[in-house]
């Protein structure tokens, strides 16, 4: 089985697509992405119909990650938020995501409640702290195998400079990828990389702080995982959105704005000739 550490090599990008759902997670799947990401801002949406601020639980996430592993056989990098609580909630919350079978967890330095990246009036709990909390996740996993991701939300909150010192005392503290959230500028994604001796992620986000570039100046500028969380939850939104307002405005879905995909597609890719061929062989007998 192919594992996240493999693929981490200079020079190389890994390209993840946000998953958070059954559907989006067998798509991604059957395209044939290497790594895949469960992102927690689509995956608190649209499991409890919440914004990502904190308002999830460990036992929403870490349910969400085991039926996402139960329905792909990529590795899944997979949102720990802050880790749920205090150094005993991060150790349960490494464990947890591991025995769930994600193959690496994201944990960052925000205060709790926590609150998307991109999004303003973020706080980040003392240096010193965050050191701690990434010594605690590394020396919790079970497996090597198992890479822990340090998010710090720094930059928007002390500037770029802190952000590497947080960077440098988390990859001391045993992080196997570094994650600086919402660099501004290419310019700051460089400085990044050039501080940082260690696989480092970039996190794409339309509409969000960090400029989208094309895959290959990303890893030419030295990241080896780019994450897409948000591009199809953005998608899948705006197809329901069009074609739920052309069903208000007609009650009928004839003629939609949007295409829809086939009948007989999504069964396919939901796994029910799976459970034909099951019924076909039971009937048999």
């Amino acid at each position: 089985m192919t594992t996240l550490k493999s693929l981490l090599t200079p020079g190389k990008l890994v390209v993840a697509p946000g998953i958070f759902d059954g559907i989006s997670a067998r798509l991604a799947e059957q395209l044939g992405f290497d790594v895949l990401y469960m992102t927690g801002y689509g995956a608190v949406g649209s499991a409890l119909g919440l914004p990502d601020a904190g308002l999830a639980s460990y036992t929403d996430m870490v349910g969400r990650v085991k039926m996402l592993t139960e329905t792909v056989s990529a590795p899944l990098v997979a949102d720990g938020d802050t880790g749920y609580g205090g150094l005993l909630n991060v150790a349960h919350t490494v464990k947890g995501y591991e025995r769930a079978g994600a193959a690496a967890i994201q944990i960052e330095d925000q205060e709790y409640p926590k609150k998307c990246g991109h999004t303003p009036n973020k706080r980040v709990i003392d240096i010193d702290d965050w050191g701690q909390k990434i010594k605690v996740a590394a020396e919790s996993r079970d497996s090597d195998d198992f890479l822990i991701v340090a998010r710090t939300d720094a930059r928007a909150v002390n500037g770029l400079d802190d952000a590497l010192r947080r960077s440098e005392v988390a990859a001391n503290a045993g992080a196997d990828i570094i994650f600086v959230e919402a660099p501004e500028s290419e310019e700051e994604m460089r400085q990044i990389c050039a501080a940082i001796d260690a696989p480092k992620l970039i996190n794409v986000v339309e509409g969000g702080k960090t400029p989208v570039l094309p895959a290959a100046d990303y890893a030419e500028i030295g990241y080896q995982i780019a994450i897409h969380p948000g591009a199809g939850f953005m998608a899948a939104a705006e197809a329901l959105r069009g074609v739920y307002t052309h069903i208000k405005a007609t009650g009928s879905s004839l003629q939609a704005p949007v295409p829809l995909m086939d009948f007989a597609e999504i069964s396919r890719t939901m796994g029910f000739e799976d459970v034909w061929a099951f019924e076909r062989r039971h009937a048999a007998e």
